[in-house]
């Protein structure tokens, strides 16, 4: 990098949504069946909202939400911590950063119909296999989040921007930006409103700050967990 090079660094954080209804329901939420979420899951985002209100954490150039009404709703309630600048401004609602796609047959199925129809599927297994008949396989959910959040950095290069999405999100993201592979070797299981945060500087490298940083959920009730 010669001297003369401007130095613009990046900075992508990554919200995982609060704790949903589909999840308290135990129901496969695609688009399609997401509601929003739970009692617990507004508080989990309130006690985000408390957390970057404080200043010390970030401060954000772009908020972005995918389209999904728990990552909707849980970006609009940490959206005021941010300054008037984004508080006062809609954010952008991308489809490419919404979750795995179930597909409209499997989408609002309950996981319990649906292990006894499919059997429990290998999320570490072929990533071309289709798990969900007729909705995405897990290679083209990772195309399609790499692709999304591919243009986000490009038209935000050397800003601070702050994404509210999901555990699959979550973990495309961290395997793309780190060079990984799209399965197998390890597990992510990002807890609800977790911060994941990535740096790079000029585009050239990405280095990963934090990962499931949650210190805000202290004293809050257990979430569901995930199927």
């Amino acid at each position: 990098m010669s001297d003369d090079t401007e130095i613009r660094t990046t900075r992508l954080v990554l919200i995982r949504h609060g704790e949903s209804i589909v999840t308290v329901k135990r129901t496969i939420g695609g688009v399609r069946s997401c509601v929003g979420l739970s009692d617990l899951g507004r508080r989990q985002a309130e006690r985000l909202r408390e957390r970057f209100s404080r200043g010390d954490d970030i401060e954000p150039d772009v908020l972005l939400s995918s389209d999904f009404q728990r990552a909707i709703e849980t970006a609009e309630i940490i959206r005021p911590a941010f300054g008037p600048a984004l508080a006062e401004r809609e954010f952008e609602q991308l489809a490419g950063l919404g979750e795995h796609d179930p597909g409209p047959d499997i989408d609002g199925m309950t996981f319990a119909a649906y292990v006894e129809r499919f059997g429990t599927p290998d999320w570490s297994g072929d990533p071309n296999v289709e798990i969900f008949p007729g909705g995405e396989t897990t290679f083209e959910f990772h195309r399609r989040v790499h692709t999304a959040i591919g243009e986000v950095l490009e038209r935000h290069a050397g800003s601070s921007i702050v994404v509210s999405c999901h555990g699959g999100v979550v973990d495309a993201v961290f395997r793309h930006l780190l060079g990984l592979p799209i399965t197998g070797g390890f597990e992510l299981q990002a807890l609800n409103t977790s911060i994941t945060e990535f740096v790079s500087t000029n585009s050239e490298q990405w280095r990963l700050v934090r990962y499931n940083d949650a210190a805000h959920l202290a004293g809050l009730p257990e979430a569901t967990p995930r199927a």
